[in-house]
């Protein structure tokens, strides 16, 4: 849903931390390596599709790990996305880009916290 809403609203990526900014008329092309204000890169959605597919067929610890690895990425660049963090404060509530926010957010720790818990049993 991030991914649409970003695409649609022409929601760049903005990681001042790095000194990354993206441009809100190449919103589409940057999504696909970059990602967006709101959304993990298309390539990471993909390798997490990936990993979650070998899961569904049985125990796997590279998939696992995967997932893992992309939940702990995917929760820490949020953190650094400036509109992810208005999103998530009371003053920066959107009825849009609030819930998918918190949700994408929710699960990325999550999917970290069961895949790097558990990639070692």
């Amino acid at each position: 849903m991030g991914q649409l809403v970003a695409l649609r609203e022409r929601r760049a990526f903005d990681i001042a931390l790095l000194g990354w900014r993206g441009q809100p008329e190449r919103v589409g092309r940057d999504s696909w390596l970059v990602g967006t204000a709101l959304s993990a890169p298309v390539v990471m959605l993909a390798i997490q599709t990936v990993a979650t597919v070998r899961l569904g067929e049985g125990p796997s610890r590279v998939a696992t790990r995967a997932l893992g690895s992309l939940g702990a990425t995917m929760a820490c660049a949020s953190l650094l996305e400036p509109e992810v963090r208005s999103a998530l404060s009371p003053a920066g509530w959107n009825p849009t880009t609030t819930p998918i926010v918190a949700a994408g957010f929710s699960l990325a720790v999550a999917m970290a916290v069961l895949g790097l818990g558990s990639a070692g049993r």
